[in-house]
C-alpha cells in the first residue's frame, strides 16, 4: 500500500505544484524519483517528527498542500500536540500519512505497535481520520481529500482486504446483508479480510468502514435493531460507533495490556484472537447470546 502512496502523490505532485512531501528518515529510496521530479518540494527532515508536523502547519498557512510520512506511532503519538496546536487548532489543513499499522512492525515490539492513533486523533476538532483497506481505497481517498483545507490522517498498512468497493470518503459499505439476520459485524480497515473469512456461511451481516471521522452514522443506524459486534484491530472505530445511542453493541479486539508477543502480524492476530478463526469464535458467541437472550424472553 505503501507503494500505492507513492505513486498517488507523484501523479498529483505533476497537476498540483502546491504539493510538498515531507519525510521523516523513512521510505526515502521509495520516494527517489518524486526527489528528481520535485526536488524544491522534497524534504527529508530525518528523525525529528514533531518538526515535520510543525513544518508542514507552516507550509500550509502559505497555501501549500504538505504530506508529511513516517511511521504511525512517531507521527500520531509522539506528535499529538502539534497535529493538536499546529494543525487543528490553526485551521491548517496537511495530510498525514503513516505506515507501521497497528501490527505491521510486530517483531520491533512496543516502540513500532500503533493501535491508539485513530482513537486519539479522532478526538480533535476539525480533523479527518481514514483507516484505507486496499490500494484503490487508498488512491481515491487521497485523490479526494488531500486538498480539503483540513488535517486530514490516511493509516497505511503493509496488508489489503481483498475486497473491492465503489470508495466515497465518509460512507461506509455493506458487505452482507442477511434478511432477519439480529447480529451485525462491523470492521475497518484490512481486517476486512479476516472477517469475511471468519463469517463464510453464518447468517450475519458484515458493516465495513474506511472512514473512521467523519463516521457513516447512517450506515451504523442501519443495523440498530441488531447486536453489533466490533471487531478491529485498533481502538477509534468501537468508540465512535458507542457515540450513536441506543445501540446494543460489543468489542471484539485488542486487550487491556501491552503486547508481548513478537513474530508476524499474523501471529499476534492469532494470539489475540484476531485471526479468522478467533473472529469466528467471537461472532459464534454474539449470535448464541442473542438466541438464548431471544428464548429467555420468550419463555
Amino acid at each position: 500500500m505503501r507503494q500505492q502512496f507513492r505513486d498517488t502523490i507523484t501523479d498529483l505532485a505533476r497537476q498540483d505544484e502546491r504539493i510538498v512531501l515531507i519525510l521523516g528518515g523513512i521510505s526515502v529510496y521509495l520516494f527517489q524519483e518524486f526527489q528528481e521530479l520535485f526536488p524544491d518540494r522534497f524534504y527529508n527532515i530525518g528523525i525529528c517528527e514533531n518538526t515535520m508536523v510543525s513544518l508542514a502547519a507552516g507550509l500550509s498557512s502559505q497555501g501549500l498542500h504538505p504530506f508529511v510520512h513516517t511511521i504511525a506511532p512517531f507521527i500520531t503519538e509522539r506528535c499529538y500536540e502539534q497535529i493538536k496546536l499546529d494543525m487543528c487548532y490553526n485551521h491548517f489543513g496537511g495530510n498525514i500519512v503513516s505506515c507501521g499499522a497497528s501490527f505491521d512492525y510486530a517483531w520491533d515490539g512496543a516502540t513500532h505497535h500503533c493501535y491508539t492513533d485513530l482513537a486519539i486523533l479522532r478526538l480533535l476538532p476539525g480533523i479527518e481520520v481514514t483507516q484505507p483497506g486496499s490500494k484503490k481505497e487508498l488512491d481515491l481517498l487521497i485523490r479526494s481529500q488531500y486538498k480539503n483545507g483540513r488535517p486530514t490522517y490516511f493509516r497505511i498498512a503493509v496488508d489489503e482486504h481483498g475486497q473491492d468497493f465503489p470508495v466515497e470518503f465518509g460512507r461506509g459499505t455493506i458487505v452482507q446483508d442477511i434478511q432477519n439476520s439480529k447480529v451485525t459485524v462491523m470492521t475497518a480497515g484490512p481486517i476486512l479480510g479476516n472477517v469475511v473469512e471468519a463469517c463464510k456461511d453464518l447468517p450475519v451481516n458484515i458493516a465495513y468502514f474506511h472512514t473512521i471521522k467523519p463516521l457513516d452514522h447512517g450506515l451504523v443506524y442501519h443495523f440498530r435493531n441488531t447486536n453489533i459486534l466490533v471487531a478491529h484491530d485498533a481502538f477509534g472505530l468501537y468508540e465512535a460507533i458507542c457515540e450513536i445511542s441506543n445501540l446494543s453493541v460489543r468489542y471484539h479486539g485488542l486487550p487491556d495490556k501491552f503486547c508481548r508477543y513478537y513474530g508476524t502480524r499474523e501471529e499476534i492476530r492469532h494470539e489475540i484472537d484476531l485471526s479468522p478463526s478467533g473472529i469466528r469464535k467471537a461472532v459464534l458467541q454474539e449470535i448464541n447470546r442473542w438466541t438464548q437472550g431471544y428464548s429467555n424472553h420468550v419463555l
